[in-house]
C-alpha cells in the first residue's frame, strides 16, 4: 500500500515509472536521481518503513545486506565505497533506503 506522498511507494506501485537494476518481492534497486559519485545506487525495501530504527524484520535486513554486498562487488570491487542511511528526519524521502556511493578516496 502506497503512503500518499511517498515517492518510493509510488515507484514500487508503478505510479512513477522507473527502471530497476534489481528487483524482487522485497527490494528495489536503482540509481540515485542526483548521484554524488559515478556510482550512487539506492537499495530500498518495498515495504514502507519510515526509519532505520523501525525495521523489525531480520530476514529483510539480511537481504538488504547481501544485496548491498553484491552491488559493491559488481560495481566497486577494489575501490573505496560508502554505504549510508539517513534517519530521524534527516532523509529527504521518509522511506528507509540505503545509499551505495563510490568510488570514494581517503580525501572524500
Amino acid at each position: 500500500m502506497a503512503t500518499k506522498n511517498c515517492v518510493f511507494c509510488k515507484i514500487r506501485d508503478g505510479i512513477i515509472p522507473k527502471e530497476f537494476e534489481y528487483e524482487d518481492k522485497d527490494l528495489m534497486v536503482f540509481p540515485d536521481l542526483n548521484p554524488l559519485k559515478p556510482v550512487h545506487i539506492l537499495v530500498i525495501p518495498k515495504k514502507h518503513i519510515v526509519d532505520f530504527k523501525d525495521i523489525d524484520d531480520s530476514k529483510l535486513l539480511f537481504k538488504i545486506k547481501t544485496t548491498i554486498d553484491k552491488i559493491v562487488k559488481k560495481k566497486l570491487s577494489g575501490k573505496g565505497y560508502r554505504v549510508s542511511v539517513n534517519g530521524g528526519g534527516a532523509q529527504i524521502v521518509p522511506h528507509l533506503h540505503f545509499h551505495i556511493v563510490g568510488p570514494i578516496s581517503r580525501n572524500d
